[in-house]
């Protein structure tokens, strides 16, 4: 795995193998700082690595060192309980995921807090540099005699012997605040920038270590009929990549997908030139995109630091575009402090509030997570934030195939695993510890088993457990699109379903049982083990499960995907639908979502027939089900092209115009703008399409493609409502965009509101015999929220 030393920790920024630093010798004592006659100490925000390093001076008092003061999150008795209802299958409260908007009216800091802690850096000589979007954190920056009188501490330079003499500042000893603001503070990041980096292997002419191909089929994700459509995964990185390279391996292995963006967090970009992480950031995406080739990538790169990773953490809840994220980077438990760990795991709580799964790789170094920095091998400790109990630890094994498909598994002896001395047990936890165990699940992550990979010009065959978190990021990917299609809630907090699973009586179609193999100190068993948790997914078996919602029965459905389909308006159509299931005496379910205007599916025979009515390309999703509740899904295009003729058959074209079956297909939307909550009523039944709204920067977008026939008049319609809390009557803050390819329909703004809805009309004839996406975007600005809310679209040609 990719590590990343937690600033203000001794073991390593880690990349796959890095070797990290180990101090020696204690720090000598300081005078005192001056500071006021109440204060409350930090005990967290210490760095370990000032122990065990030589104290060489003390910092110039004009250096300037920018901190991370992460504040106290509200309510959390009521924010555990709902944490633990909403990701528990069986549950009333199930999948009802929050919004950033509704966390932050109940558990984020106050607006107050907030303030209070600006005006005491402001008042002590520091630069308020931002506010984390969910009020989680206040970045400051300032010279460091500043720093040193806010903070009640002293700031010194150091070596780590251990480290071929690196130099690096910490404080030294534990930061302090006066006692009312202890109230608020939890801790603080920054005080220290003990980091360490790591070479990358050498490049191979021509691939080699195992493709999408063999470990789709390995691990039967070829089997769930879904390629990631819609879906969105956030990569959590402390390097940059190249986008050439992403395009080499997508060329080799023959997939398409969007293309990976990059988002940047403290202007933290790499991407112009990027450093030894390169490898790991291009590892994380292509094993993505091998498993979910169309699910959106978005990079997150933030400096290499505890204020990086906390700012990282926190932009990534508060964007809220993703439903997945794959991290790679980490660093031993000892050698980080509860201080920045404490302020990461607020917003991982966010996250699983709002419904995002997080795949954390556990580590290299086996049960002695810290064999490569400051604690060194004789240490038994695990990774953060794969500890995290709002994070599915991924450990690794061995995976040998035959004849292109599974035959075997052990463990890998440097999976990370064990006990974690941070983070308490949670209840889905399996054993008698009283800590939090690591890792949840595993799957292949040996270098004698590895991956390829195209990076920084060559082909290399990489390894290690930041393999196998991305490759169970794309996997919750897959699964998400599948339940859209079934009607059910997307993963979120996957360890609380996952755990329910393989407790029940699936646990066998859902896991491969990895039961060969150890690390240092703890050896595989039947079922549950701390070195690969309940083992390899069998993808197909663990979605039908999870679908099930309790456990599942064991039973699995698999639909035979037809393949792309085509027809011609007015012709008939008839295709009949195949499936299976693994028990017999099952009496099965059909249903489809997408089908082109005209055409119905059987549900007991899943035959489709009927008349195409007008031209156009859907994508279509039979759901197929058996009396167990165990669904199979195969997703596939159908196209239909107009008469031919001079005349034009009267037709409706827009698909799922009033959104009424719960997702977006065949639209393509923004994550969470397909909503059927009470917070904007729906023209009519109870779906509408709601964007925008959350009173940050934030863009949503909305798209369809259809083709307009030849000959025809066309008629696009709509029905709009605009809510704002902006109260100018004269500037446009916030703005919906309505597109017909290139051509610009309509604008709109917060200047537009109105308190229902108003049906808007526009002439597209002109497009007559071309293909055309009709796109919404609404984009908002920094403050005060406008939402654009649309329903009951049409697009009638006669």
């Amino acid at each position: 795995m990719k590590s990343r030393h937690l600033a203000a920790a001794a073991a390593a920024a880690l990349l796959p193998l890095s070797i990290a630093a180990l101090g020696t010798t204690p720090a000598y004592a300081s005078a005192s700082p001056s500071a006021s006659a109440s204060r409350t100490s930090l005990p967290q925000t210490l760095s370990p690595a000032v122990a065990r390093s030589q104290a060489k001076g003390e910092v110039a008092d004009t250096q300037q060192i920018s901190v991370a003061v992460s504040l106290k999150l509200r309510n959390t008795a009521e924010l555990d309980r709902f944490i633990t209802a909403v990701s528990t299958p069986g549950s009333v409260e199930y999948g009802h995921y929050l919004t950033p908007a509704q966390f932050a009216a109940s558990f984020a800091p106050s607006a107050s807090d907030v303030e209070q802690v600006r005006s005491y850096l402001r008042s002590q000589g520091l630069t308020v540099t931002g506010v984390s979007a969910n009020r989680q954190v206040v970045d400051a920056t300032g010279p460091a005699t500043k720093v040193e009188g806010a903070f009640g501490t002293r700031e010194r330079t150091y070596v780590d012997p251990a480290a071929g003499n690196r130099h690096f500042f910490a404080n030294d000893r534990p930061a302090s605040v006066p006692s009312d603001l202890a109230q608020v503070v939890q801790g603080v990041s920054g005080l220290d920038d003990h980091t360490v980096r790591q070479a990358t292997a050498a490049p191979h002419a021509t691939p080699s270590g195992y493709g999408p191909t063999q470990y789709d089929a390995a691990y039967r994700f070829n089997q769930l009929g879904t390629d990631g459509t819609g879906q969105t995964v956030a990569l959590w990185e402390f390097d940059g990549y190249k986008s050439a390279n992403l395009s080499t391996y997508n060329t080799q292995y023959g997939l398409s997908g969007p293309a990976a963006t990059t988002v940047s967090v403290d202007g933290a970009n790499y991407d112009s030139s990027p450093g030894d992480g390169q490898g790991e950031v291009e590892l994380d995406s292509e094993i993505v995109r091998g498993v979910a080739p169309k699910a959106t990538q978005l990079v997150y790169e933030a400096p290499n630091s505890d204020q990086g990773e906390i700012d990282m953490a926190a932009k990534i809840v508060s964007d809220n575009r993703a439903q997945v994220v794959s991290i790679s980077w980490g660093s031993c438990e000892p050698d980080t402090t509860p201080s920045s760990m404490s302020a990461v795991n607020n917003s991982f709580m966010q996250a699983a509030a709002q419904g995002i799964s997080i795949y954390s790789a556990s580590g290299d170094d086996g049960s002695r997570d810290c064999t490569r920095s400051t604690s060194g091998s004789g240490v038994k400790a695990v990774d953060f934030p794969a500890s995290s109990p709002y994070n599915t630890g991924v450990g690794g094994t061995n995976l040998t195939l035959s004849g292109g498909v599974y035959s075997s598994e052990r463990a890998w002896s440097s999976s990370g695993g064990g006990v974690s001395t941070q983070f308490a047990k949670p209840s889905w936890q399996t054993g008698t510890a009283t800590k939090r165990t690591v890792p949840d699940v595993s799957s292949n992550a040996d270098p004698n088993t590895g991956f390829a990979v195209y990076t920084a010009g060559g082909w290399q065959v990489y390894g290690g457990t930041s393999a196998a978190a991305p490759l169970w990021s794309g996997f919750s990917a897959l699964y998400n699109q599948k339940a859209a299609a079934a009607g059910k809630a997307h993963l979120g907090e996957a360890n609380p379903a996952l755990y329910q699973v393989a407790k029940g009586s699936s646990y066998s179609t859902a896991f491969h049982d990895v039961t060969s193999g150890s690390n240092q100190d703890f050896s595989t068993a039947t079922g549950y083990d701390q070195v690969t948790g309940w083992g390899s997914p069998i993808g197909d078996g663990l979605a039908n499960a999870l679908l099930g919602g309790t456990g599942g029965t064991g039973n699995t459905v698999t639909v035979t995907n037809p393949g792309s389909q085509s027809g011609t308006v007015g012709t008939a159509a008839s295709l009949q639908i195949g499936a299976s299931d693994s028990a017999s005496g099952q009496t099965l379910t059909y249903s489809a979502s997408g089908l082109p205007a005209g055409l119905s599916i059987n549900s007991s025979t899943g035959l489709i027939s009927g008349t195409p009515t007008a031209a156009g390309t859907s994508t279509v999703t039979v759901t197929v089900k058996d009396g167990t509740g165990a669904l199979g899904t195969a997703s596939f295009t159908w196209t239909v092209s107009g008469t031919g003729g001079g005349g034009c058959t009267a037709a409706q074209l827009i698909g799922n115009g009033g959104f009424e079956t719960g997702s977006a297909s065949p639209w393509t939307a923004s994550s969470g703008v397909v909503d059927n909550s009470s917070g904007e009523a729906a023209h009519s039944g109870s779906w509408k399409a709601w964007m925008d709204g959350y009173g940050t920067t934030h863009t949503d977008t909305v798209s369809q493609s259809v083709t307009i026939p030849a000959g025809c008049k066309a008629t696009l319609t709509f029905w709009l409502h605009i809510d704002t809390s902006e109260t100018t009557t004269s500037t446009a803050y916030d703005k919906l965009t309505v597109q017909a390819g290139s051509t610009t329909l309509a604008s709109f703004s917060n200047l537009n509101k109105n308190t229902g809805y108003a049906q808007k009309s526009y002439d597209l004839s002109s497009f007559a015999g071309q293909t055309v996406t009709l796109k919404f975007t609404g984009a908002e600005d920094s403050s005060l929220q406008t939402s654009f809310v649309f329903d009951d679209a049409a697009l009638n040609v006669s």
